[in-house]
């Protein structure tokens, strides 16, 4: 996914994995979300980010579970 919220196709692989309709992103190996994946309901909302920077610009916040540092400080900015 770009910084414009749009999805495009990618010979690079993303560095981090989000949803879609919660708008979070996090590491790809983030427990919470392999935990969702392996439930069943994550999978078609997942998402793909190049990076940190272009994650935030398309509106989606860090996750807390394997990003608390970076989610604590969103929170702080977004009381």
């Amino acid at each position: 996914m770009g910084p414009d919220g749009q999805s495009y196709a990618s010979a690079t692989p993303g560095a981090l994995g989000g949803h879609r309709r919660g708008r979070i992103y996090g590491q790809l190996n983030c427990r919470s979300a392999l935990q969702a994946i392996v439930r069943g309901g994550y999978v078609p909302q997942r998402v793909f980010f190049a990076d940190e920077a272009t994650a935030i610009a398309a509106g989606y916040r860090p996750c807390a579970v394997c990003m608390p540092q970076a989610y604590a400080n969103w929170q702080a900015k977004h009381p």
